[in-house]
């Protein structure tokens, strides 16, 4: 008899082909909230689960989800207000353990120092480049690796 193949592998571990990867997706605006989700869609990769998103617009309602788990991916957007996404981004690396990765949309490319203070694990500038920002999230998402946690 064969071998059952491996599950799927993520950043955060073995993953169940069915469960969905979830991403919190933070902006003020709810058009950089739609563009992420246009740009990723439903499933980035056959060898991953659909992904599954949760829109949020306050820096309090990311703190509280992030910290209840449950999360596989953050993004975050730099140019948000009152509070921008690298502010954010610190809060969750200072305050949640463990936090799962952190994605940051920034307003330039010369902000790339700043996502570096936040502990962002990637920073990607403005505007979304859909095809890079997929291809980002899925190197997030994915490791070649034996699994984290």
């Amino acid at each position: 008899m064969a071998p059952n193949p491996a599950p799927p592998r993520s950043s955060i571990g073995i993953v169940s082909p069915s469960d969905p990867l979830r991403i919190l997706v933070y902006s003020d605006d709810a058009a950089t909230r739609a563009q992420v989700l246009s740009a990723l869609g439903d499933r980035l990769h056959p060898d991953l689960p659909p992904l599954s998103y949760l829109e949020v617009a306050t820096a309090p309602v990311v703190v509280r989800e992030v910290d209840a788990g449950g999360i596989d991916l953050v993004i975050l957007d730099g140019e948000a207000t009152p509070a921008g996404g690298m502010g954010v981004a610190k809060q969750l690396k200072d305050e949640v353990d463990p936090c799962p990765p952190v994605l940051l949309l920034t307003g330039r490319p010369d902000d790339a120092w700043l996502a570096k203070w936040s502990r962002a694990e990637v920073a990607l500038p403005h505007p979304i480049d859909p095809i890079l920002l997929g291809r980002t999230v899925l190197s997030m998402l994915r490791t070649e690796s034996s699994p984290t946690g």
